[in-house]
């Protein structure tokens, strides 16, 4: 090995910032069981070798002080190149705090800058550092918030379609007796063509759930059913799975934290499709383990929110479908960074002349939403 290569492969962590911001949503927003007028991003930058990598998650502000009050520590001094080991440390450092929630948020915050971070260092793209399965990532339109008025509902759907995105998601939940008319409202506004979503987050109960799904699917050709019940709730996920009408798939996932939470809902054949978050699940060294269980379950997996921070390790899983365009992240994503892609022939491609990520805050612009 030459001095100047070697000198490229040893580059310790030298620093760790992190900084919140909440943006205020252009509209109220609700989904089945929960409503929020702001979202709250936590970024991470991590240098070493003259590059800085970024990361972030979609958490409370208290994610931020515990990066702050604890992975730095870990973090700081650490081989730049070696993501995964840096990983480890984190969580065996928060042991005592809970690995679920708050916990893994920070962890795949720090982890997505480490990755970025060293994907600069050797100036490739992250999607060509970690290996391609895919050119690109397809998407699905997602909002249609329950908050929304009927006429805000079909416009944004019916939006998404007219820019070439042939898959969009709408809530329900949160007034179950109106939601049959307000899935038909949307069918009948983005054409018959299009496949449309429905996500209940949890809302319903079982037999509800089931009476609902044949109803969806019936009237309005339904072909995806995203929490129909509590993702807590195994067995009524696979009843739903057993019960529900043909060509509605059952998807949940996206509150795991840790691939053992993965490997449960797999192994108790909850879902069709399984969900995962970078920003939730511990970043990208957990994100490709949960790639790996899908695999080996041959079950396929699409992505939550966020859809710029999951383009590039999303090219890389075998098992991925598409990822969630979700409006509110979309739209803070364009505020907050440069690099951003916009959607193409129902997909996302990534601008492979940019390193990493392909993401750099816009300092000025954010700061006036600090936290």
């Amino acid at each position: 090995m030459t001095g100047a290569i070697a000198s490229r492969v040893q580059a310790p962590v030298e620093e760790l910032d992190v900084a919140a911001y909440t943006v205020p949503t252009d509209a109220p927003e609700a989904d089945g069981t929960l409503s929020w007028d702001a979202t709250t991003i936590v970024v991470v930058h991590a240098s070493a070798g003259g590059e800085t990598g970024i990361g972030y998650t979609y958490a409370d502000v208290a994610t931020a002080k515990l990066v702050a009050s604890k992975l730095v520590s870990i973090v700081r001094g650490r081989d730049a190149f070696s993501p995964q080991a840096a990983w480890e440390a984190m969580v065996d450092g928060i042991r005592n705090l809970g690995r679920p929630g708050i916990s893994s948020m920070a962890i795949a915050a720090v982890d997505v800058a480490l990755w970025d971070l060293k994907a600069r260092l050797l100036g490739l793209p992250l999607c060509k550092l970690i290996g391609m399965a895919h050119d690109c990532v397809p998407v699905y339109g997602s909002g249609g918030f329950t908050a929304y008025p009927l006429e805000h509902l079909t416009g944004q759907l019916a939006g998404w379609v007219e820019q070439g995105i042939p898959r969009v998601k709408m809530k329900v939940g949160s007034r179950p007796g109106e939601d049959p008319a307000r899935v038909r409202a949307v069918r009948d506004a983005i054409g018959a063509d299009p496949e449309l979503f429905v996500d209940a987050n949890g809302a319903y109960a079982r037999k509800q759930a089931l009476e609902l799904a044949e109803r969806f699917r019936s009237e309005a050709r339904v072909s995806w059913f995203e929490e129909p019940v509590s993702s807590d709730d195994l067995g009524g996920l696979r009843l739903l799975r057993d019960r529900g009408p043909a060509g509605m798939p059952i998807a949940a996932g996206e509150y795991g934290y840790d691939a053992p939470y993965f490997r449960r809902m797999l192994e108790a054949g909850a879902v069709d499709v399984l969900q995962a978050d970078v920003t939730r699940c511990g970043g990208i060294t957990e994100l490709l383990r949960v790639g790996a269980l899908c695999r080996a379950h041959g079950v396929p997996l699409s992505l939550h929110c966020g859809p710029a921070i999951h383009l590039h390790p999303g090219l890389a899983l075998e098992q991925l479908v598409h990822l969630e365009y979700f409006h509110d992240h979309v739209r803070i994503e364009h505020l907050l960074f440069d690099g951003v892609v916009e959607p193409r022939d129902g997909g996302l491609y990534p601008d492979l002349d940019r390193p990493g990520i392909g993401l750099e805050l816009k300092r000025g612009d954010a700061e006036r939403y600090a936290a």
